[in-house]
């Protein structure tokens, strides 16, 4: 598994005090703890910073590519804010995240990457937003995004697919679709595009302590249908038993036997059943009635792991 470490975020209290002091000693352990702990590839989301963007984006990038010679993902909105970015990466190819079909961004953001070698996550949102079915997001790669990379003879190779994870809080209805978008997409084109989701997105607005959990659900499911890259928090040493479990296909503890059985059930087109798992173990039932909600078969409320 490709991980994207996920954690220079803006979201993050410590992440914005440290943006405002310019820690760059903050940034460079953060980067460094990452790729430590497992990251290929560092992504940078520092907001679209409209102001000081010419400042910030080389200040990061700098401090970053100082002590780790992994690639950096350049995670913003703001285009100049990209470029200015990519002009100061020196190391190892970039990735830009992200585009999407709206227009204005397909018709930017590929050329910027093209212009400095960069790869490019592309996202199946159109203008009118996200859609619901799967095959309705892989006509969107299909039909918009790799035309586009091909008018402009941009790398197919240097192109990733984010068929997009909605929060099963909300738009419960999307993570199953995700799960097929994910299946097919390597199908839609020759040779195939690459694919990567945002992993934590599945527990957005969910209770932080249910949320580790939704995200090692999830991942099974993924990987079951061939998933090879995400962004996501690779301290999680939970995930990354999961991620060893399935790749190496470890039968060696309870635990591990039920995520290869999620993953062999989904990549199977099938679903996990409630044979599957040892209900009087409360691990394995909260795990089973988080496949529930994530398969979109029970209704997820804030407390489902009491129902």
């Amino acid at each position: 598994m490709y991980i994207i470490g996920e954690n220079i975020h803006i979201i993050s209290d410590k992440v914005k005090e440290a943006l405002t002091n310019r820690d760059r000693e903050f940034f460079m352990d953060l980067a460094v703890r990452q790729v430590e702990a497992g990251a290929k590839c560092v992504d940078i989301n520092l907001g679209p910073r409209k102001k000081d963007f010419a400042e910030v984006f080389p200040w990061i990038v700098e401090s970053i590519e100082a002590v780790v010679d992994v690639p950096l993902s350049i995670d913003t909105t703001n285009v100049d804010g990209m470029e200015a970015a990519l002009k100061s990466i020196k190391k190892a190819q970039p990735i830009l995240n992200s585009t999407s079909a709206e227009p204005e961004r397909l018709e930017k953001i590929p050329l910027l990457a093209k212009k400095y070698g960069a790869k490019v996550i592309a996202l199946t949102m159109g203008s009118a937003g996200i859609p619901v079915a799967a095959e309705e997001r892989v006509n969107i790669a299909v039909g918009t995004l790799i035309p586009r990379m091909l008018e402009i003879d941009f790398p197919m190779e240097d192109l990733i697919i984010d068929p997009l994870v909605l929060t099963v809080s909300g738009c419960q209805e999307y993570c199953p679709q995700l799960l097929e978008a994910v299946r097919i997409l390597p199908y839609s084109w020759d040779p195939a595009p690459k694919i990567s989701i945002g992993l934590s997105n599945v527990s957005n607005a969910v209770p932080p302590e249910n949320r580790p959990l939704i995200n090692r659900v999830y991942l099974a499911m993924l990987m079951g249908v061939g998933l090879q890259m995400m962004i996501a928090n690779p301290f999680d040493k939970e995930q990354n038993d999961v991620i060893r479990w399935i790749e190496s296909k470890d039968q060696s503890t309870p635990l591990a036997r039920v995520y290869n059985k999620i993953a062999e059930r989904i990549e199977a087109s099938d679903e996990p059943q409630y044979e599957d798992f040892d209900l009087s173990d409360p691990e394995q039932a909260a795990i089973w009635k988080t496949v529930q909600i994530l398969l979109n078969k029970v209704i997820y409320a804030e407390g489902y792991l009491n129902q």
